[in-house]
């Protein structure tokens, strides 16, 4: 077979440069509007908190971790990882929210 033949089969099938820095983008901010919207379920644990039906720490207290975990590394990295850090930011606040209630009610 001829290697130039190869070369151009080789090629149709991996994505464009392009295409990938635009896929990554939207896969990303996809990403980031996802993990807001989970850390934005917290409200109801919050009112639950509030209403005398307190939650277990362990779930809010994981979370807030894992969050604050994230968001450092994002932020640590040699070039910041805004998506992941702007999507983990609420999972900080919610989570203390969450932990302050469950023993303020």
């Amino acid at each position: 077979m001829d290697s130039g033949t190869d070369k151009s089969s080789d090629r149709r099938r991996f994505i464009d440069v392009n295409s990938r820095v635009n896929i990554v983008r939207l896969i990303s901010i996809l990403a980031t509007i996802m993990c807001v919207l989970m850390y934005l379920s917290y409200i109801t644990e919050i009112q639950s908190n509030l209403a005398g039906n307190p939650v277990p720490l362990i779930q809010p207290l994981t979370m807030m971790l894992d969050a604050m975990l994230w968001a450092g590394y994002g932020w640590l990295k040699k070039y910041r990882d805004w998506p992941l850090v702007i999507s983990n930011v609420p999972g900080i606040f919610l989570g203390i929210v969450t932990i302050i209630t469950i023993y303020v009610h």
